[in-house]
Formats: structure tokens, C-alpha cells, sequence
């Protein structure tokens, strides 16, 4: 008898083997699927995606909102003036980093303070605490940035009455300390504005603390670890995805940096070109001088100048993120 090799009784059953047909039920979710997402998919085609491609044509017209049957098509001449003819793109650019600088490392540990401080055994009352410290961010930002003009005013703001007739440092009038008029205090001041809706950061980051195993504290503790000791070896560590998610989050919302600067100022730029952010400078040029083409051109660049922002920080977190269950 010929010997029948292990091969040769496999093949056969590989040559009957056939792929499994798509079974009714799972033709019909598919369906379903795609019925329920549709709505979604028409709302992203319409008002996302057709806008964007839509702006990176106007970018290449010469295309005035008040005279629109004028718009020609000139190429890449905005382009050419934003990067290499404009000094203001520049300028805002820089004033929106500078900004960021500032304001972001400030406002990110003030929010990851108030989460220890709300994850603290020692505190009481912290439901309270936690709801008074989220309520500002339900407040809109419109008139919580009017709130706080009235209370930086130079005149009648209680900053400088307090500062003055309780301390004694003078502080009203046009001599005195003039928080959104002075150059050199704008930012600071912008910045402190900026913490009254620190609630979203702060209840992220408690979230993440909250998530910390409470076993590598009480070790800690055996080994004569301190409290800052503990922050710096195991808390930050270990919420660093969470610090990560805010940082990228944080530094993408001041390249859109809008709303308070303008609702202060009315996009002037006051004082001396300090909150000529770059977002006031694309809403001057696109909507307030009508020129639809150049400002298009700008929201581009600031996408392109914010996805390279992205993916430098993602890039840099594979130095100092850390994620439970990754290979040392």
C-alpha cells in the first residue's frame, strides 16, 4: 500500500473549506447601522467637511464679502502674503504663544491643586466644594467676561477700591494699577479671568486622581515619603495621560483664543497690540474688513500651525506619559 502523507489528507479539506457567508442578521445591522448614523454623516458632510474644503478654495481668491461677484482666482497669492508679506500674522502668532506660555502652565496646576486638594481625606464638605468650584464654567462666557471687566474697572472695580482703601496701595485712576490697560498686566490678568472656568480641567484631573491605586500611598507612607514627595513620584506619574489630555486640549483652545479679547475690547488689540491674538486677527481681516479670501488663508494656517503643535506633543509624550499596563 502507498502511504498517505499528513499533506496530502489536509488538502483536500482546505480545498472544501469555503468563507462563511454574511448571515442575514448581521446584513440587516449593517443596514440599521447605516441608517442610524446617516443623520450624522449628512450633518459632518454639510457643515464640516464641505466648509473645509470650501475655505481652502476661497484661500486662493481674491474674494471681498462686499464685493463678491469681483472674486478672481489669483493662486497662492495669500499664502504668499501670510507667510512671507504679512509681519501681523507673525505678531499674533506670537502674542497667541506668549499668551499660552503664561496662562496654560498657570491654569493646569491650578486645576490639578484644587483636585488633590478635593481628593484630600482631611477635606470636608467636598460635594459642596467640587459643585461651587465647577457652577462658573455653566455661567456663558459672555458675561462672565463683562463681570469681570466691571470688576478690573479703574474707577469702580472692588480690585482697585479694596487695593486702595483697604490697603492703601494706590490703585484707581488712570495712575493707578490698570489691569486691562496695562501692557505689561494684560496678560496676567487674562489669565486670571481664565480661571473661573477652570472646572472642566479640575473635575478631569479628579477624575484621574480618583483613579490612583491607594495601596502605592501607604506604601509611600511606610518608606517616610511626604506629601510632596508622594506628588512628585506617584500622583503626577500616574496622571500624567490625564495632565497630557489637558495640555493638548488646553494649548489647542489658545490657538482659538477669541471670545474674552473681544468681548473686552472689541478686537482692537488694546493695549498696544497685546490682545491682538490670532484669532482676533483672522476675525478682523475675514469679517470685519470683508476680506474672505486672506481670512480663509489664516484659518488655515492657524489649523496647520495647531496640528503641528498636536503632534509635537505627541510626540514628546512618549518621554514622559506613562500608561498603566505599557512596557518599561
Amino acid at each position: 500500500m502507498t502511504a498517505v502523507t499528513t499533506e496530502e489528507l489536509v488538502e483536500p479539506v482546505k480545498a472544501k473549506e469555503k468563507k462563511p457567508k454574511r448571515g442575514r442578521i448581521e446584513s440587516e445591522q449593517i443596514k440599521w447601522g447605516l441608517i442610524f448614523i446617516s443623520p450624522w454623516l449628512v450633518g459632518i458632510t454639510i457643515f464640516t467637511i464641505i466648509p473645509f474644503v470650501a475655505s481652502f478654495f476661497f484661500s486662493m481668491l481674491d474674494f471681498n464679502l462686499a464685493n463678491p461677484e469681483d472674486a478672481q482666482f489669483i493662486g497662492l497669492a495669500n499664502w504668499q502674503r501670510a507667510i512671507f508679506d504679512d509681519p501681523n500674522v507673525y505678531e499674533s502668532f506670537g502674542v497667541t504663544f506668549l499668551f499660552a506660555i503664561i496662562s496654560l502652565p498657570i491654569g493646569m496646576a491650578f486645576a490639578l491643586y484644587l483636585a488633590v486638594l478635593l481628593n484630600s481625606k482631611s477635606v470636608r464638605g467636598k460635594a459642596f466644594f467640587r459643585t461651587m468650584f465647577f457652577m462658573p464654567t455653566m455661567i456663558p462666557l459672555v458675561a462672565a467676561v463683562l463681570i469681570w471687566q466691571g470688576v478690573f474697572n479703574e474707577q469702580t472695580g472692588w480690585v482697585n477700591l479694596l487695593l486702595e482703601n483697604v490697603l492703601g496701595i494706590p490703585a484707581l485712576g488712570v495712575a493707578g494699577i490698570r489691569w486691562l490697560a496695562n501692557p505689561n498686566r494684560v496678560f496676567i490678568t487674562l489669565t486670571f479671568i481664565g480661571l473661573w472656568g477652570i472646572g472642566n480641567m479640575m473635575m478631569i484631573t479628579l477624575a484621574g486622581l480618583q483613579g490612583v491605586p491607594t495601596e502605592m500611598y501607604e506604601a509611600a507612607e511606610i518608606d517616610g515619603a511626604g506629601w510632596f514627595r508622594q506628588l512628585i513620584s506617584i500622583t503626577i506619574p500616574m496622571i500624567s495621560p490625564v495632565i497630557f489630555y489637558n495640555l493638548v486640549l488646553g494649548a489647542i483652545a489658545l490657538m482659538q483664543y477669541f471670545l474674552v479679547p473681544f468681548v473686552l475690547n472689541g478686537g482692537s488689540g488694546f493695549p498696544d497690540g497685546r490682545t491682538n491674538f490670532v484669532g482676533i486677527y483672522f476675525f478682523n481681516q475675514a469679517f470685519r474688513f470683508f476680506n474672505m479670501g486672506y481670512g480663509a488663508t489664516l484659518a488655515w494656517l492657524i489649523f496647520i500651525v495647531s496640528l503641528v503643535l498636536t503632534i509635537v506633543l505627541f510626540g514628546s509624550a512618549r518621554y514622559w506619559v506613562y500608561y498603566a499596563g505599557e512596557e518599561a
